[in-house]
């Protein structure tokens, strides 16, 4: 075993690990295991101590690199960690010379357990080239990373900085690479991809970026967005979901919410009305579309009236897939100093937005039995459909094919095809 990438956290956190493991390799490191972590709640930096725990009892000789956004917004805490190696920030997670160091320093005393810069200082963000992604079938391409943005609850900001984007020109001839190596379904991550351009020449929106990428790399089978701020999607964004068909039909919103006061108090940019009204005018253009979205429960001053208006924006914005949180006060947020809910009402919000959740999918599985999709390939008689919903069949066919199925059916998770 060489090297070994533990992912917490979000598709970008995904596409870096492939990065750390490439360039810890190249470093010559050898039975090591990073641990690449997630900030968003902390229950996810909770579950990376676990983890790291865990690790230590399974392989008591390996080195262990604790990074991502967790160890950069609290170094200190995984340093002191007995059974952390090393503790290695943002940038210096995607650094050759930092995995250099990291090796060379190994075992020796006084060199620093933590190296972890001020990501509020880095200005730029540059292309990562990646040959391939292990284990997967589509390929994850990194336009954007950072935030501008300071909604109340969040401490991204502080583990990624500011916003900074990747050149158009680059970003397609990486698509173009990929392609080239087979991967027939392209995704673009970033921490606000919604934010993309802003600090380019010119300022591209992230709606010219599709257009070029499409345009410039026609083998290209499917492109597919992570998730993003509704009421930052441009005009070319909106139009290339209504005349591209290889831009695939799904989105992921940062909703969070569907009280406007609560919005406000989370220092969001749109409202009720807003996200309502991008999902009506998507779906319009797009028949097929369909949307998933981020809904805290449970945030600081929410009464239940505030509470059902989340509930209700299942159905009012027609989502098919949430990913709830429980609220989580972070330290040195603003939201962490509003009056807090009690616990118990946190949690019971969650399970009402799961069940909702729940309820939302069960219809559109229902809804999709009897059409025919065009699934990517996965695994072990496992797919995607173009709305990113999951697919058991039995059919043979390698990994990386899109091919034609009829669904027949679901298992409550999972669309059935013969």
């Amino acid at each position: 075993m060489s090297v070994e990438v533990i992912t917490f956290g979000c598709r970008l956190n995904a596409a870096e690990s492939e990065v750390i493991r490439r360039e810890a390799e190249h470093a010559g490191l050898a039975d090591t295991v990073v641990v690449n972590t997630c900030a968003v709640t902390a229950e996810a930096v909770r579950q990376a101590r676990q983890a790291i725990r865990a690790l230590r009892r399974e392989r008591p000789r390996s080195t262990i690199v604790v990074t991502g956004c967790a160890a950069q917004i609290e170094p200190q805490t995984f340093a002191a960690m007995a059974e952390t190696d090393r503790v290695l920030g943002n940038t210096e997670k995607l650094s050759a010379a930092a995995w250099r160091q990291a090796r060379e320093t190994f075992g020796v005393a006084q060199a620093p357990k933590a190296k972890v810069n001020d990501i509020m200082a880095v200005r730029e963000t540059a292309p990562h080239l990646i040959e391939t992604f292990s284990g997967r079938t589509r390929a994850f391409v990194q336009v954007q990373n950072g935030c501008d943005h300071r909604c109340t609850f969040c401490v991204i900001p502080y583990g990624r900085g500011p916003s900074r984007s990747v050149p158009m020109g680059a970003v397609v001839a990486d698509v173009e690479r990929l392609v080239g190596k087979g991967y027939g379904e392209v995704v673009l991550t970033g921490v606000d991809i919604t934010s993309y351009g802003a600090d380019l020449p010119g300022a591209p929106k992230l709606g010219r970026l599709v257009r070029q990428i499409l345009k410039h790399v026609p083998d290209l089978k499917r492109l597919r967005l992570s998730s993003i701020d509704s009421v930052e999607a441009d005009h070319d964004l909106v139009d290339a979901f209504a005349t591209e068909p290889r831009l695939m039909p799904h989105l992921h919103l940062s909703l969070q919410a569907g009280d406007d006061l609560i919005l406000k108090r989370m220092k969001r940019r749109h409202s009720r009305a807003q996200a309502i009204a991008f999902c009506a005018e998507l779906r319009r253009l797009r028949p097929d579309m369909v949307f998933g979205a981020d809904i805290i429960a449970g945030f600081p001053t929410e009464t239940e009236a505030m509470f059902d208006r989340s509930l209700d924006l299942v159905e009012a914005c027609g989502l098919t897939q949430l990913h709830v949180f429980p609220f989580s006060p972070r330290p040195g947020t603003p939201a962490a100093r509003m009056p807090q809910l009690a616990r118990a009402i946190v949690k019971e919000r969650a399970r009402r937005l799961r069940d909702r959740g729940t309820k939302a999918l069960h219809r559109h599985l229902q809804a999709e039995i009897g059409c025919t999709r065009r699934v990517l390939v996965e695994t072990g008689g496992q797919g995607r459909t173009e709305q990113f919903t999951p697919v058991s069949f039995g059919v043979p066919a390698a990994a990386g094919d899109i091919i034609d199925l009829e669904i027949t059916g679901h298992d409550g998770k999972h669309l059935l095809a013969a």
